[in-house]
């Protein structure tokens, strides 16, 4: 099989292992040339992400087109499908989930639970019960990593993120004072078989996912959060795999809070801690293969992502040997050339062999700390 991959960085980049074991090329549309995936791709086309153009090059060169990230052109993929280029996850999939208030629309139509929720233009004149700050403004297209996401106190936040902002369109939804946020990976095939990952913990800062414990304390939710994974994939009819985000509230309560279409952030750990990958995962859907054991080989495991904290062109070698002693750590670094704040440069996961879920959990924050410190510390 050759696949196509709209998007070059390191979810793409990621899919590598489980391309050459599957027997799978990857042909790759990313704007740069320095972009991770292009050091794998058996080809690789450089354009934007949304040129159509490219894609219909890429179609010419691929038996199956999936994605990386959001930011595409619906409206000109439409006509490639219509010309016979089959895309999964499939468009009509896509098309209720790519705008915020659009999926938070979907959402709640087909039964899901999720937070109070309005566009910006309703929300001005609305005197619903839940609109009194704080509240949740977020960017409707082309938010990832917290950027385009925020959490306003006041009306002065609010005016002042529009008055930077004129042309943007927003989501406004009720603050959540959650308990915990969770994930869960699942993916469905084309026989329409679903299989879902353990429910996992992110810890969020600004936005921006920075841990991510595998630990067996989420049981009391996990055949909740599955019956919603399964409710989602099987009303999309999709192909492929998804990362869904939710709230657990202090009350106990599951909300769904977001949903990205492909592999995600939340499912790193699975690389190394799961029978198949996320990414093996996705491949073997679209390519119309078998899906494959999604079950943990550990006991526990914790994620964490290394997140660059200044402007440099290092390659923080020294930083990454001593990751590398930790004991059953795995260090993936995503071979990018430049580090900012907030990007994501790599990540780590180690492996755990204790049973009792309390211990699990403050082993995984003693593990996150030590790595923090090694990585954060200038």
């Amino acid at each position: 099989m050759r696949v196509g991959v709209i998007g070059g960085g390191q979810l793409a980049w990621m899919m590598a292992d489980a391309a050459r074991s599957l027997a799978v090329d990857l042909i790759v549309q990313t704007p740069e040339a320095s972009d991770p995936a292009v050091a794998i791709a058996t080809e690789t086309i450089l354009a934007r992400i949304d040129d159509a153009t490219a894609t219909a090059q890429l179609a010419a060169q691929c038996d199956v087109i999936t994605f990386e990230n959001e930011f595409i052109d619906l409206e000109a993929l439409t006509h490639l499908e219509k010309q016979g280029v089959r895309f999964y996850p499939q468009l009509t999939a896509l098309a209720p989930l790519l705008d915020k208030y659009h999926q938070r629309c979907y959402l709640r139509d087909i039964g899901l639970p999720t937070p109070e929720f309005s566009t910006l233009e309703a929300a001005d004149t609305l005197s619903a019960r839940w609109l009194s700050y704080p509240i949740v403004l977020k960017a409707r297209r082309h938010g990832y990593d917290g950027q385009g996401t925020f959490v306003l106190k006041d009306r002065a936040d609010l005016e002042k993120i529009l008055a930077n902002s004129a042309r943007q369109a927003w989501l406004v939804e009720e603050f959540v004072p959650f308990e915990r946020e969770l994930a869960i990976m699942a993916a469905r095939s084309t026989t329409g078989e679903i299989v879902t990952y353990p429910v996992v913990e992110t810890q969020q800062e600004a936005q921006v996912c920075h841990r991510v414990f595998v630990t067996s304390d989420l049981a009391t939710v996990e055949e909740e959060v599955e019956a919603i994974a399964h409710t989602l994939l099987t009303q999309l009819n999709v192909v492929g795999i998804f990362g869904i985000e939710l709230f657990l509230t202090r009350d106990g309560k599951v909300l769904v809070n977001e949903i990205a279409p492909r592999t995600h952030n939340s499912g790193h750990y699975t690389l190394d801690a799961c029978v198949t990958s996320q990414f093996e995962q996705h491949l073997r859907a679209v390519c119309g293969l078998p899906l494959g054991n999604p079950a943990l080989r550990t006991e526990a495991a914790v994620m964490v992502n290394l997140l660059g904290y200044e402007h440099s062109q290092s390659e923080y070698l020294e930083k990454r040997q001593q990751l590398s002693q930790i004991p059953q750590a795995q260090v993936h670094w995503y071979g990018k050339t430049e580090s900012r704040p907030g990007r994501k440069l790599g990540h780590v996961t180690v492996l755990m062999d204790i049973s009792d879920a309390a211990k699990q959990r403050s082993q995984a924050t003693e593990i996150a700390q030590t790595i923090e410190s090694i990585w954060y510390q200038t």
